[in-house]
């Protein structure tokens, strides 16, 4: 088969196209699975350049989201048949190869029956963030309607599905945004005010938004200094949940003096810690999603898709962060 090889950590130019054996079944509960698209995020372009969390098993084959049909199964397999279009975040970290490539092998317990309505590229690029987004808003965050909630980067991948996950649980919700473009973008996703950043303190804007309180729940996908500053933002007893590291010099005063809820979302986790139980959990979101994305509730946005065999210039394109939505490979 073709795949993409990370042949070591570095710039885009490591990657590269190469025809190596395709895998086959090895438990009885894998799924062989032909790949129509692969999802792009931000950790593939970090473990390209610092390299896989498995760095002694290289080469490797990059891209946790994919989505294709499932070409045989293992014989323990119980709700998944040969020609079933799938979707599933798995793979792509080191060790387990990715969904770069035509072929890939998944349990099928982390796998879900792909939306009917929408295509495998726009299926590809959902799985990664729809989870975060959602664990991050109704597990972390513990949102309940009529909640204001501030999600950074409501344009990215993740912030623009949790715009609309926000909504849906009857939130009212503010995003930062950092052109017009953008700001119209996720207007008609839902969002209720449009911060732009580059001109305007986010946190007085969230601050005028609630009469002083501070918004209910603060959802960071940027990290950085923008963690910090969100305590101030966030009210009393608030939540804030992040998806980024904080930094070393992180001042938690604020967030302590305002008794404060921190969470972290790292949805990769069920994967990095063999977590089944979790890692089932995660593919029944992906379940409750596709019907939210059938009733035309949800929708995934991609910007631009690439050839396999461009996977290069797709991670230059995400690595400019100007992106918004999704960029997804298209393999057959």
């Amino acid at each position: 088969m073709k795949a993409i090889f990370m042949t070591a950590p570095g710039n885009p130019d490591v990657l590269q196209l190469r025809e190596v054996p395709a895998p086959t079944i090895q438990k009885d509960t894998d799924l062989l699975i032909r790949l129509k698209a692969a999802g792009i995020n931000p950790i593939d372009t970090k473990l390209r350049k610092r390299s896989t969390f498995y760095p002694e098993q290289m080469p490797a084959i990059l891209g946790c989201d994919g989505a294709g049909i499932v070409e045989a199964v293992g014989k323990g397999v119980q709700n998944f048949h040969p020609g079933d279009e799938v979707y599933f975040c798995n793979g792509g970290l080191g060790g387990q190869y990715g969904n770069y490539a035509e072929f890939t092998i998944v349990d099928e317990r982390c796998v879900a029956k792909k939306p009917a309505s929408i295509s495998f590229a726009e299926a590809a690029a959902a799985p990664l963030v729809l989870i975060t987004a959602w664990e991050a808003l109704y597990d972390r965050g513990r949102l309940e309607p009529g909640r204001k909630v501030l999600i950074h980067a409501g344009a990215g991948g993740v912030g623009h599905v949790a715009i609309q996950l926000a909504k849906l649980k009857g939130a009212d919700v503010a995003t930062t945004v950092s052109s017009k473009e953008k700001a119209e973008f996720v207007r008609q996703l839902g969002a209720d005010l449009t911060i732009f950043y580059k001109e305007t303190d986010f946190v007085q804007a969230a601050l005028d938004w609630t009469n002083g309180e501070g918004v209910d729940l603060t959802f960071d996908t940027v990290g950085g200094d923008i963690f910090g500053k969100s305590f101030a933002a966030t009210a009393i007893y608030g939540d804030i949940v992040t998806i980024l590291d904080a930094e070393p010099d992180t001042n938690w005063k604020v967030a302590r003096g305002r008794n404060q809820r921190i969470s972290f979302e790292l949805m990769l986790i069920p994967m990095l810690q063999t977590l089944v139980q979790a890692q089932q959990d995660q593919a029944r979101i992906l379940q409750q999603c596709a019907r939210l994305i059938e009733q035309g509730q949800l929708k995934i946005h991609l910007s631009q898709t690439f050839p396999l065999a461009e996977a290069v210039a797709a991670h230059q394109l995400l690595e400019t962060g100007s992106v918004t939505g999704k960029i997804v490979l298209l393999i057959s």
